[in-house]
């Protein structure tokens, strides 16, 4: 125990040199371009701290320093030194897989996307094994367009649908493979020979609010996707919220008819077999069985040719959103009661619908949260953009990389 304790005190000065050089380093990237002085403020952190800390990233070449000319007022003044991230100073790969497209970007160490590869494909109908390919020759020409080499990429991030373990890289289920517990990060490395990382999508496009859209300034907020699946993130003092093992949560696995008499498809009982774009398009395919709508529905464009059908008085179609609206709405209520967020983002491609989802999943949240906490969660409807969750992506890996305790000698080199 003596022992123990005294490893825990030798740790504590490097660990918290850590935090420090984390938290300067998220005061810069959050700003864009700061001051030592406003970083103090920010931080909390002493000046003589700051100063030793940005001297190490700047010899690091993490960051770079600007001269910025003194105020009109202040002619005879010193030029002021702003610091911002050095965007050479590391680069990353994302790739997202949809059921329909894997896209990839590489972004800098400032998450400006490079360049972008989209590939066309219905990954939901290919083994593990094509969908791997086709991301590693994707992945080498997106570099390659960017104009860079493999060598120069620090990092790759792989965002999929579903249930991922972070720490393993170890896909549990994803809706658009048919294999269950795919190590597909350690696959990706192996053939590409740069770290990579597996994360559910939801928590790339968490990260990517967190850093650059409606939680950035926030410490906690959450984000629910809807798409093919029901994505949650979570974010909790600031920092992303994850389950053993870096587990990511699924909402759409949450239980809203125990008896399975409510949903659709394999899930029948739970949010996703409501509230999915795969269960909202079944659902309206189903009703027109036989006619050439149901082509139409099931086709890539199923979401926006239902919302046409609805919007046109379709009031059959117009009640299955109506319901998935709704038990979205009561999930959403729950969450608000268990986290009492400043926030809910939602995102996803099911945002279309506009207000034949929205309309009744904000009643139902008015309806189902406590009065106790009524009022204090706004909830946002965020369309992102084509190159969100790689500039999420970005941020995953790049927390990885100034986060961690180098001391003074930056990124591990490749060897």
């Amino acid at each position: 125990m003596l022992a123990d304790s005294a490893a825990m005190k030798t740790a504590d000065p490097e660990l918290m040199r850590a935090i420090n050089r984390f938290l300067v380093m998220d005061a810069i990237r959050r700003s864009g371009s700061i001051s030592r002085v406003e970083i103090s403020e920010q931080t909390e952190l002493s000046p003589t701290t700051v100063s030793a800390i940005t001297a190490a990233l700047l010899e690091d070449g993490l960051i770079i320093p600007r001269q910025v000319a003194p105020a009109p007022d202040q002619v005879r003044g010193r030029p002021r030194i702003m610091l911002e991230l050095n965007p050479g100073a590391a680069s990353v790969c994302g790739a997202k897989l949809a059921p329909d497209k894997i896209t990839i970007a590489v972004t800098n160490f400032q998450a400006d996307v490079l360049g972008t590869v989209s590939i066309p494909i219905r990954v939901d109908r290919q083994p593990a094994s094509v969908i791997l390919d086709l991301v590693e020759d994707g992945v080498r020409s997106c570099i390659e367009a960017a104009g860079m080499l493999i060598e120069d990429i620090n990092s790759i991030c792989l965002g999929v649908p579903g249930i991922v373990e972070r720490a393993s890289g170890i896909c549990r289920y994803s809706p658009i493979f048919s294999e269950r517990d795919l190590r597909l990060g350690l696959d990706l490395q192996q053939r590409l020979n740069v770290p990579t990382s597996v994360d559910s999508d939801v928590n790339l496009i968490t990260l990517a609010e967190q850093w650059f859209g409606h939680g950035r300034d926030l410490s906690d907020f959450l984000v629910v996707s809807i798409e093919h699946t029901i994505g949650l993130g979570i974010v909790h003092a600031g920092e992303l919220f994850r389950g053993a093992n870096g587990l990511s949560p699924d909402l759409g696995d949450l239980i809203v008819s125990p008896n399975g008499s409510i949903g659709n498809g394999s899930h029948p009982g739970r949010l996703s077999g409501i509230a999915s774009t795969t269960a909202i398009l079944s659902a309206a395919a189903d009703l027109a069985r036989g006619t050439p709508q149901e082509r139409l529905l099931r086709g890539t464009r199923g979401m926006e040719h239902a919302v046409s059908l609805a919007q046109a008085g379709d009031e059959r179609i117009s009640k299955i959103f109506e319901d998935a609206g709704r038990a979205l709405g009561i999930a959403i209520a729950n969450l608000i009661t268990l986290f009492a967020p400043p926030k809910v983002i939602l995102s996803g491609s099911a945002l279309q619908a506009g207000d034949l989802l929205f309309k009744p999943l904000r009643t139902a949240v008015g309806a189902a949260t406590p009065e106790t906490i009524a009022g204090i969660t706004e909830i946002v409807v965020h369309e992102s953009g084509d190159d969100t969750w790689a500039r999420g992506a970005a941020a995953l890996t790049l927390r990885d990389l100034y986060g961690a305790p180098w001391g003074t000698t930056g990124p591990a080199k490749k060897r």
